[in-house]
């Protein structure tokens, strides 16, 4: 399964579908434009509260999965705390895989 997840990031990050980083998260949670958003378990819990609030705020589902740097090198990337889906095939197939009903 968690397997399926990371493959599932990368296609989702090469199709354009994937952005990563804290700030960058924040920015299109505002614009609405996150169907999904992930953090990872190892984020510090300030981390963790501020991207909580933002997604109640904004009606994002989030979701709490995998390591920080399993997750980072996913997608080619190193010690990102937050991921945003942008597309809502890759939220149903992520969410199917973790057994979370949306």
């Amino acid at each position: 399964m968690e397997n399926k997840i990371l493959t599932l990031l990368g296609f989702a990050k090469k199709s354009g579908n994937l952005i990563s980083g804290e700030n960058t998260c924040e920015i299109y949670v505002k614009k609405k434009k996150v169907k999904l958003l992930i953090i990872v378990e190892d984020a510090s819990e300030n981390t963790f509260d501020k991207m909580e609030k933002l997604s109640t705020k904004y009606g994002v589902k989030y979701v709490v999965f995998g390591k920080r740097e399993e997750l980072s090198s996913a997608i080619g990337s190193h010690n990102r705390t937050c991921f945003g889906i942008l597309d809502n095939n890759f939220k149903n197939k992520i969410l199917e895989q973790l057994d979370v009903v949306d």
